[in-house]
């Protein structure tokens, strides 16, 4: 019987770009995470464009997507992410940050598993960050877990978070926009 090999994190920052790009380090194993489809892009970049100017004025830290951190001996990139101005010194010139964000922020694609999803929120928090969201455009809904809450929200509901004090959207007007 052959030997599986498992990847560590160092193994996955040497990767050359093109094997590493779609792919997030989880149990040891590469796993693809491409299949991203316009909507979920367009999502995903909506959220930068809205909460990155927000952010900088606040002086809050810095917003930025698809960005692999260390959670524990796996390396994920949630599709948006907050790096609070505490954690900015921490950003390294590396593929894979050896910290987690504060805020992740996922957005269902076609090829996710709600179980996937919710293990990868779980394994976020437990790795320190502080607040998960997961966002659908098909039912226009969105999970949020952190210390303060756990909620399923509809698209009436706002998001809004503690980590980024002052913002507040309707769910519905981001889907909308996006």
């Amino acid at each position: 019987m052959a030997a599986t090999t498992r990847f560590t994190i160092e193994d996955f920052e040497r990767l050359p770009a093109e094997l590493a790009h779609n792919h997030e380090l989880v149990d040891g194993e590469l796993v693809d995470v491409s299949g991203n489809m316009p909507a979920h892009n367009f999502l995903r970049d909506l959220l930068v464009e809205v909460l990155g100017p927000h952010v900088r004025e606040r002086r809050l830290g810095k917003i930025i997507s698809e960005q692999e951190f260390k959670f524990g001996e796996n390396a994920h990139g949630p599709d948006v992410s907050l790096i609070g101005s505490v954690k900015v010194p921490l950003i390294q010139r590396r593929r894979v940050q050896l910290f987690v964000p504060d805020l992740a922020i996922e957005i269902v694609s076609d090829n996710d598993s709600f179980i996937s999803l919710m293990k990868k929120a779980e394994r976020y928090r437990k790795c320190g960050t502080r607040e998960v969201w997961v966002l659908s455009q098909e039912t226009r809904e969105a999970f949020v877990k952190s210390d303060e809450r756990r909620a399923l929200l509809s698209d009436q509901d706002f998001f809004e978070s503690p980590q980024i004090l002052g913002f507040r959207i309707r769910l519905g007007e981001l889907f909308e926009r996006a």
